[in-house]
Formats: structure tokens, sequence, C-alpha cells
């Protein structure tokens, strides 16, 4: 029967109903997790009189668009941290390291010039590393659980006893993730970058720099101007080279020992930096945008009068 009442007799053969759904804007990516997931899908169902109800159900894919031309994910992110050698009770020496990125928001795909002085006061070698990590955070009546991974990682030379290491842009590239999702109620997907310096005989030190992955790439010169269109043309090359079983990547509790996992990670705020941020190194690159010159032309818009007779300089 149709919305007014009237039956509609179907003969025998194919029949298609088009129709189609608005979906809200505010929807969490789909996402596939160890605790939960995010899902999307279509149901339909067939009443026949004197028979069985015939469903069908059709799964679809939602990106949630996330737009890293937004000051919060321009902004550079930097910190820095420090740490004794302690070996039987005994100082062994003082490891240091300050890193800086040029923007919070990423998308897949992207390189992360990573800035980043290590250095080393033990009387042992020391060795820098940097990775990317993700945490997903699962929340149901109350309790959360974690499950962080290591999404890639590089490593960097051995800095001998008492010599500093200095990255000056060492490319970190991000690989086919899925975007981060921060405004779902029960599941969230975070990113960071981590610097962390192996130092033998004590436990790691991590420095911790906030990431979001997201959808919309970075503008030309990053400007906002760009037609509705192409704010909305959603990045998804991660989503299509994602094999259909990938390769699940190495445990969080592999990189990081477990009491280092347990203290915070938030980056120091800015009273602890000190004037580490004024220094040199650290000093934020200004984008500078420049104007198109006035045009050519062969007229002189300001000639000089004829009549005003030229001064003597003698006079």
């Amino acid at each position: 029967p149709t919305d007014n009442g009237e039956v509609t007799v179907l003969q025998a053969g194919r029949h298609e109903f088009p129709f189609t759904f608005q979906l809200p804007e505010t929807l969490a990516t789909s996402f596939e997790g160890k605790h939960g997931s995010v899902r999307y899908w279509v149901k339909a169902k067939l009443h026949r009189p004197w028979s069985t109800v015939k469903k069908v159900k059709k799964e679809f894919t939602v990106i949630e668009p996330i737009d890293i031309n937004t000051p919060a994910l321009l902004a550079p992110q930097a910190g820095a941290k420090e740490k004794l050698a302690r070996a039987w009770y005994c100082n062994r020496g003082q490891v240091s390291v300050s890193a800086k990125i040029d923007r919070k928001g990423y998308t897949p795909g992207e390189v992360i010039p990573i800035f980043a002085e290590i250095d080393n006061c033990t009387s042992r070698a020391v060795v820098p590393k940097a990775a990317i990590i993700q945490t997903q955070t699962f929340i149901a009546r109350g309790t959360k659980k974690q499950k962080k991974s290591v999404v890639t990682s590089i490593v960097g030379d051995s800095i001998a006893a008492g010599k500093r290491e200095v990255w000056h842009g060492r490319a970190l590239k991000i690989p086919p993730v899925g975007p981060s999702i921060l405004q779902c109620r029960i599941i969230q997907v975070e990113y960071s970058l981590k610097v962390c310096v192996d130092i033998p005989g004590t436990s790691k030190l991590l420095l911790e720099l906030p990431l979001v992955i997201g959808t919309i790439p970075l503008h030309p010169f990053g400007s906002r101007t760009s037609s509705v269109s192409s704010q909305y043309s959603v990045n998804l090359d991660w989503l299509s080279t994602i094999p259909e079983q990938p390769e699940a990547p190495p445990e969080y509790s592999t990189v990081v020992s477990s009491p280092e996992a347990e203290q915070s990670l938030a980056p120091p705020c800015r009273s602890e930096l000190g004037g580490i941020l004024e220094g040199p190194f650290f000093a934020y690159i200004q984008e500078f945008r420049f104007r198109p010159p006035p045009l050519y032309s062969e007229i002189d818009p300001n000639p000089s009068s004829d009549t005003i007779r030229p001064r003597c300089m003698t006079c």
C-alpha cells in the first residue's frame, strides 16, 4: 500500500524503486578496531501476504571530512624533555631532546619534517628514534580500553657520549591510515608523533607531539579561499590503498616500556620550555604573501606640468 492507502499490484518481473537518504552532517568515520567498530548499512524489507519477510542489508562507508586548513591544525608543535641516566643509584649524566614540527594537521601520504636536537651528556652512546603512534580508545559503561600501535617509525644514527645530534627536517612519511576520530561518543582514534631516545641501563626518554590525521589536504599557500567543491574534495587515497587484510602494526608495548607508557605524555607548557622556544632553532617560520606588482603603463600617471618654470639652483 502507498501513503494514501491505495494498493499497487506489481506484475511479475523486475521492479526498481529509487530512494535517497540525507545523512546527518556529524557522522563518525567508518572504523574497525580491536574492541569496537563504527559501521553503517541500509536495510530493506519486503513484506508478502502469507509468506515470510525478505530482508537485505547493504553496508556503506562514511568519511567524516577533517579540513587541516584551520588555525588550530596549522599551528606549529614543539616540546622539550630531559632525563637523568642512572645506574646502580649513580648519576651517569643527562640526555635532553627538543623537537618541532611545522603543523599539527597532516593527511596520509604527506611527509612530516622533524626538527630535533638530542644532547647526550652521558658516558654511553644513545640511539634516537621517531614514530607515529595510533591510540584507539573505546568507552562503554563508564570504562575505557585503549590499544596503542606504531604506524611507522624511523631510527637515527647512534650518538656517542658527550655528542649532539641535530635533525634538520628528518623526513617521516605518513602511510595510508584512517583519519582521526575525535567527536565520537564511544570510540576515539588519535595520533601523536613520539621522539624517543634509547638510553642503555635506564628507561627511554619520550617526547610526544600531538597529530591530527585529516582528509582535506593543505591548500596551496595555506589559503582557504578555494571553491566550496574543493573544500569537500576528501582525500580517499588512504581508503583505496588499504589491502583487504592489512598487516597488523607492531604493538605499542614493543616500542615503549610499560613504566613510560603510564606517565603523562602531554607536551610541556611554555614555562617548562624556558628559553628553548626563543632560540633560532625554534623560530617560527612565518608565511609571507606578496601582493602582485602594479600593472605597467606607458602613460605617466603623474606627468610634470609644462607651465611650471624649473627653479634655478643658483636662485
